[in-house]
């Protein structure tokens, strides 16, 4: 990672094929990623710890099946809200943060406010959480599901070229 002429840092060569290793295996050892990158260890785990710093590397987790956790059901909900301000998606933000079964949300453009995304055990559980939680966020006017049949491909992936 360099410093560029604005005080932003950019990523070099060698931090890209980090990223690239670590988002293929967030296990690796500090000493065989290292090897595989050309570094020594001890550049290699300072390169990783700025990269943690700088907000780059935003975290490790353990990838889980969403069955295994009685989560198999994907549902993609498009939220449109009454009003378009600052304070009804920040009302709406608020009370959607401490909603467990919601895994993403996203502010978009187009015929609609928002798309989340859900893992729940089962249609009729799906079915409470329309009804007695998301329809009840502040400005919520309307919904439109999705019900996801077949998953077939999901990754957090990101190509080292981007």
């Amino acid at each position: 990672m360099r410093t560029g002429r604005d005080g932003e840092f950019t990523l070099d060569r060698v931090d890209r094929h980090i990223l690239d290793l670590l988002q293929r295996d967030g296990r690796m050892s500090m000493t065989e990623l290292a090897d595989r990158v050309g570094l020594t260890v001890t550049p290699c785990i300072e390169r990783v710890r700025r990269l943690e710093r700088e907000g780059v590397i935003t975290g490790y987790y353990a990838r889980v099946s969403p069955a295994a956790l009685g989560a198999g059901l994907l549902v993609f909900v498009e939220i449109t809200m009454s009003h378009k301000s600052d304070r009804s998606f920040e009302d709406f933000r608020r009370e959607l943060l401490e909603i467990p079964y919601v895994q993403e949300c996203h502010l978009v453009s187009g015929d609609f406010d928002y798309m989340l995304k859900a893992r729940i055990k089962e249609i009729g559980q799906y079915r409470k959480l329309l009804g007695d939680v998301l329809l009840r966020l502040p400005g919520v006017t309307q919904t439109k599901s999705c019900i996801v049949m077949e998953e077939v491909k999901e990754t957090l992936y990101i190509p080292p070229g981007f």
